[in-house]
């Protein structure tokens, strides 16, 4: 299920940040060695973490997380613009109806099964979302190998350019566009399932994301 909030600073919306954050290092930083910055030693939250940052977060029945997105705004700065914007061949998609999806997050204490659920559903999620609020297209940088499974979800997803090699990773710039036909491409795929599903973001300040919601 998906926690249905408001936008606000409620304790449930700060317990699903937290949550969210926690898990973003355990998966991020511990299990895949990235070099990133960590609050309170407990807390994976970088640059991009802005109140314009907007996240998809995916609750367990007890409140725990299972899966979670960021969705940065790609007019202002994001990864693959700031970042990235040599795994473009040509410009890097920006726009108003664009959005770039990072920190694609599957909490790592699942099983296999309920991992491969967890990910449908936010995959799911990430469609449904674009389809009410009128994004047309996705973008994002993804190792080589991560792009490969996200190119056989169904949906119209190509590479921007050729992958380049960063350190021990290879990485590619990715484009997918929101369509009238994504949902029956994404079911014909078996990757849909539809849930419930909130937007936590946009109002909050930064004080707010690193300071009252993870201490």
């Amino acid at each position: 299920m998906m926690e249905m909030t408001d936008h606000g600073h409620g304790a449930r919306e700060s317990a699903a940040m937290r949550a969210m954050f926690a898990a973003r290092k355990e998966v991020f930083i511990d299990l895949l060695g990235w070099d990133l910055p960590v609050l309170a030693d407990r807390f994976e939250v970088d640059q991009f973490d802005t109140p314009d940052a907007e996240y998809l977060i995916l609750l367990g029945p007890d409140h725990v997380h299972r899966a979670s997105a960021r969705l940065l705004r790609t007019q202002g700065e994001h990864i693959l613009g700031h970042l990235y914007p040599h795994l473009c061949t040509g410009i890097v998609p920006t726009g108003p109806n664009i959005r770039e999806i990072t920190r694609f997050c599957l909490d790592r204490h699942q099983r296999s099964a309920e991992r491969r659920s967890a990910r449908n559903q936010l995959v799911s999620t990430l469609a449904d979302h674009a389809i009410r609020h009128g994004i047309t297209d996705y973008t994002g940088v993804a190792e080589q190998a991560w792009f490969d499974q996200i190119a056989r979800f169904g949906w119209d997803c190509r590479a921007l350019g050729p992958s380049v090699r960063h350190g021990r990773d290879l990485l590619v710039g990715l484009h997918i566009r929101i369509g009238h036909t994504t949902i029956d491409k994404l079911r014909a795929s078996g990757v849909y399932e539809p849930i419930r599903f909130a937007l936590i973001g946009s109002d909050l300040e930064p004080s707010a994301r690193a300071g009252d919601m993870l201490s």
